[in-house]
């Protein structure tokens, strides 16, 4: 690969995990603190996410909840915990899509969207900026 592609690649992977504000958005999952499951691996969180799986090791349903396209808080998450950068996402989903084996999850306008929708349904899962953590959700992964 040539030397100036290498920087590239660099410098917008660099870029992925930054917020609006030029820090690095320190996203975690979280589920509601009404949800039974308290711990999920990093392969499990990102194969909800994924469309790989759609149940909790309990067996309850996992609805995923994704934050919109462009956001600071989808591509860290993407970056960190899949190594998906945000044109790797949206090709996965196209071929899942055009061959029929799924859906991208429901995708939200920001953190407190996700959180208000994972504290009313306890069977999703979504990822939020840490710093909006409390206790009407539990971190099941942190990056």
């Amino acid at each position: 690969m040539p030397l100036m592609n290498r920087v590239g690649c660099a410098v917008i992977g660099l870029l992925l995990g930054l917020s609006a504000d030029g820090t690095a958005a320190d996203v975690v999952a979280v589920v509601s603190a009404k949800n039974p499951v308290t711990a999920l691996s990093k392969n499990q969180v990102v194969d909800i996410f994924m469309g790989k799986a759609s149940r909790f090791p309990d067996g309850s349903r996992a609805t995923p909840i994704d934050q919109i396209e462009g956001s600071a808080a989808r591509d860290a998450f993407y970056a960190s915990f899949a190594g998906k950068s945000p044109a790797q996402l949206k090709a996965h989903w196209s071929k899942i899509i055009f061959t029929g084996r799924g859906q991208p999850p429901r995708e939200v306008a920001n953190s407190i969207a996700v959180k208000k929708l994972v504290v009313e349904h306890p069977n999703s899962i979504g990822y939020i900026e840490r710093n909006l953590v409390d206790g009407s959700v539990k971190v099941l992964l942190a990056q």
